[in-house]
């Protein structure tokens, strides 16, 4: 990848096959779970400051804003960011949040501040020097802050290959995908991530995986069948080892030593 991915082009295919079915459910179930259990203060008296960062549709910075939080939404995609303001508004939280068009390198120079909850989920992946993000949440977080971070997982992305029998595709030296494909340019490999989080003098909080058995499905029988028991399973699952792991996406929640 040569620039950083921007979702112009994919935002109707991306509300339609992530947002529009399970995948996005399921995403969204196991990132909530997450954020009450080691972010409290979500239901706190105080509100907090929140900066979501490749946003996307917006589904948990309207939430946090129709809970009374200060949001700052970021997006490089003004499609994407549309159809936020959009729901935003059907909710009547639009006002309450503040919208920033662009590139996330962008924000540092608009003198933002320092929040007390990051959100960052599924951008890494799409950028064209991922090593640069995570240095530029941390500045944005406070010294109690906490980061929601999740990351394409490269493990997932090849045993998924691996049961389909794509072989030719895993001997290739670089991993290309199609350019008009949801599968991102650069999947990480798990050390990879927990390297720059080292480096970043970074705790990890809570881990958990997102979609840890349901992609690899191919012939729904019994509970496969059943949408809301494959969430209960998928939650069940998130942080059980090794189960975790086969995530196609991990979610880290992270904090400063």
């Amino acid at each position: 990848m040569n620039t950083d991915r921007n979702f112009d082009d994919l935002a109707e295919r991306f509300q339609r096959k992530v947002y529009g079915g399970r995948k996005g459910e399921i995403r969204l179930a196991v990132l909530w779970r997450d954020l009450e259990e080691l972010v409290p203060a979500i239901h706190g008296e105080r509100p907090l400051r929140v900066l979501d960062i490749g946003a996307g549709l917006g589904q948990l910075a309207i939430r946090l804003a129709a809970l009374g939080h200060q949001v700052v939404v970021n997006d490089i995609s003004a499609e994407m960011l549309n159809m936020a303001r959009q729901a935003a508004g059907e909710v009547g939280v639009s006002e309450q949040i503040a919208w920033h068009q662009g590139p996330f390198q962008e924000l540092i120079d608009r003198e933002l501040g320092q929040f007390d909850l990051v959100l960052c989920h599924a951008v890494v992946e799409w950028l064209a020097q991922p090593e640069q993000l995570l240095p530029a949440l941390k500045d944005f977080l406070s010294e109690a802050g906490i980061l929601s971070f999740t990351y394409y997982n490269r493990h997932a992305l090849e045993y998924r290959n691996l049961i389909r029998g794509n072989f030719n595709l895993l001997k290739r030296e670089t991993f290309v995908p199609d350019p008009g494909s949801l599968t991102p340019g650069n999947p990480l490999y798990p050390q990879q991530v927990l390297d720059w989080v080292e480096e970043q003098k970074l705790a990890v909080l809570g881990t958990s995986g997102i979609r840890v058995f349901s992609d690899y499905v191919t012939t729904q029988r019994g509970g496969n069948g059943v949408p809301e028991s494959v969430v209960e399973m998928e939650l069940a699952y998130s942080r059980r080892e090794p189960y975790l792991w086969l995530g196609r996406y991990i979610h880290l929640l992270l904090g400063n030593c």
